[in-house]
């Protein structure tokens, strides 16, 4: 079934022609240290800075989610939280990186993506499969690691404007440069949209107000580098960003403890990343890389009586890298990681270390590809986890080449699974999962084809446990806990092909997931066992014009099958003078109706207007 399913995609899949992977383009994700795409056995895209600039995205969620083996959970339209699921595993499941910082709240396990904006962005490396063995804790359905902008030589401005329906503007400036031993880059973004009512009319519990809810999103970072000798150099980031939000719920307020949805219901993310770090070349063989970091995340949210969650995560690594010549590569990495958290909820602030050494080979053999990493994590409050990966790829005639991975992974238990008060268990264990995935690609000039199917099965899921006898004595407990429980199965199919003719550049991603609870055959809720992209773009003297195309299959969520739906975007560039692009884009263009999650809407259609400069001024 799943051979014939990605058979005919890859019959009826056509991409972008900056989606066609440069295969000397060097990344880091794939193998924690840089290396050529051609020379990883895993499955890693690589988002550059020009398919960032020309996407009709409005949100990092909204670019990702057109990538193939990605889904996205929002609730709600832009500025509202925003989860991403890579291969069917929650977004628990996924670890995001920034500027090599791992980010998120420790107190709900994942990262709240609504919280980053596109602006500061320079590339994104997104790793589809196994990466606990690199990566540690989480990194189950794959590793989003983003890297913001950095100076480059002489006086460099990017600036963009632009306004757009429901009361919605962007503003973003940039600056960056590079003189003699010195680096830097500083970039501000304003986003503000007044959105709509984030919860649909009539939704299960009785939670919709019809205020339009709003979002508002300011971000700040600086980059400092410094290069005392050639092949060392000392740098110095740090990022500001302050999400405040507005969304529906309700009230249970003494003394009549009644359900009240009228009050205006606001949240306020404030995410702070800052981190130290040096990369050396000791010899043409050796290279030494070490970062220490600190990221906050603090969220206050509620109407008149304020929820409060603070998650502090302090890191220090160093990292080896050997080249025993130019095909064959060894890492070695040591890690300390601390994470703190404090809450309104929880009796005491809890904090846990980790401590990991991890172990990779990368080497290339004539047509032959091996890749092979060990890592080991103990941790204070779960102990210690093993994970390993080994995979490879064949070079065969014409430019196919097959490739294989293997991997397991694990995912740690949150600080609310731990101690949130009535839930929380300080004895439950991480899950832990084993994945395989084979794929075939065909590169050849102007046509990129390729096609992954994977199976990724979980155990230990940690979920809701609603049966008493299974939880403490507590009387706090009288409605449940959390518990280790579910196995799951995911399993499907990634098809992606690009073509360009000219001036005419085609792409298209076709995915195929079927992920469910084993114990019981039912679908994992908010997974779409389908999802379709298609994109054009023209190019015609100073002209870019563009149409894309996403498909998001049913879905079930919350006792609720969510309908298919569709969204059609168009986009028009005109170059009008060097350096200068004015931008106009219409998203959602066929006014579709659609429910990202149960009871929560989207945007209709959306109309965007603005100007962009872009280039050197000295």
């Amino acid at each position: 079934m799943v051979a014939c399913l990605v058979l005919g995609g890859l019959v009826t899949s056509v991409p972008l022609a900056w989606a066609q992977p440069d295969l000397d383009q060097v990344v880091v994700t794939g193998v924690r240290q840089p290396q050529p795409l051609s020379r990883i056995a895993a499955d890693v895209q690589v988002i550059n800075a020009e398919r960032i600039r020309s996407s009709t995205a409005d949100s990092v969620e909204d670019l990702l989610r057109r990538e193939a083996g990605v889904q996205i959970s929002r609730n709600g339209g832009p500025g509202q939280s925003a989860g991403l699921m890579i291969r069917g595993a929650a977004a628990v499941n996924t670890v995001v990186f920034v500027d090599g910082v791992r980010v998120g709240s420790a107190t709900l396990g994942q990262t709240d993506l609504s919280g980053l904006s596109l602006a500061q962005i320079e590339r994104i490396e997104v790793l589809r499969g196994p990466a606990s063995s690199l990566y540690g804790a989480d990194a189950v359905g794959g590793v989003v690691q983003i890297f913001t902008r950095r100076g480059t030589q002489g006086l460099n401005l990017n600036a963009r404007a632009a306004v757009g329906g429901y009361s919605s503007k962007e503003g973003s400036l940039g600056l960056n440069g590079a003189q003699g031993q010195f680096d830097y880059a500083l970039n501000l973004a304003d986003e503000r949209t007044a959105g709509v009512s984030a919860l649909r009319p009539g939704d299960q519990f009785g939670n919709y107000n019809p205020d339009r809810d709003g979002a508002h999103r300011t971000t700040g970072q600086v980059a400092l580098g410094f290069t005392p000798v050639q092949g060392h150099r000392f740098g110095l980031t740090h990022l500001e960003s302050r999400l405040k939000s507005q969304y529906d719920a309700s009230e249970f307020l003494a003394p009549t403890y009644a359900q009240n949805a009228t009050p205006d219901f606001r949240s306020r993310l404030d995410t702070s990343i800052t981190s130290i770090d040096h990369r050396g070349q000791i010899d043409p063989t050796l290279t030494v890389a070490t970062r220490l970091s600190r990221s906050d995340d603090e969220l206050n949210t509620g109407a008149h009586q304020i929820d409060h969650f603070f998650t502090r995560r302090d890191q220090f690594t160093t990292q080896l890298g050997w080249a025993v010549d130019a095909q064959q590569q060894w890492v070695a990495a040591l890690e300390h990681q601390v994470e703190k958290a404090q809450s309104s909820s929880y009796l005491s602030d809890v904090s846990r270390q980790n401590n990991a050494v991890v172990l990779g080979y990368s080497g290339s053999f004539d047509r032959y590809l091996l890749q092979a990493d060990v890592r080991h994590d103990n941790n204070s409050v779960y102990g210690g986890v093993t994970t390993a990966r080994l995979g490879g790829s064949l070079g065969l005639a014409a430019g196919w080449r097959l490739r294989a991975l293997a991997g397991t992974t694990y995912r740690a238990p949150s600080f609310n699974d731990l101690y949130y008060p009535g839930y929380g268990i300080a004895t439950i264990a991480p899950e832990h999962g084993r994945s395989v995935e084979l794929g075939l690609t065909w590169r050849k000039a102007d046509t990129d084809v390729s096609a992954t199917v994977y199976r990724n099965r979980l155990r230990d899921l940690i979920a809701y446990e609603s049966d008493r006898s299974f939880c403490p004595a507590d009387p706090a407990y009288n409605f449940g806990c959390a518990r280790n429980i579910n196995r799951a199965k995911l399993q499907g199919a990634t098809l992606v092909a690009s073509q360009r003719w000219s001036q005419l550049s085609l792409s298209g991603t076709v995915d195929i997931l079927h992920a469910t609870d084993e114990a019981t055959g039912s679908l994992l809720s908010r997974r779409a066992s389908h999802q379709e992209n298609l994109s054009a773009d023209y190019r015609l003297s100073d002209w870019t014009l563009g149409a894309s195309a996403l498909r998001v299959g049913a879905r079930p969520d919350g006792g609720k099958v969510l309908e298919a739906y569709g969204t059609f975007d168009l986009k028009a560039f005109w170059h009008f003078a060097p350096q200068w692009r004015l931008e106009a884009k219409l998203l959602n263009a066929a006014n579709r109706d659609i429910e990202p999650a149960r009871d929560y809407q989207g945007l209709g259609r959306q109309g965007w207007l603005g100007v962009r400069f872009d280039g050197a001024l000295l």
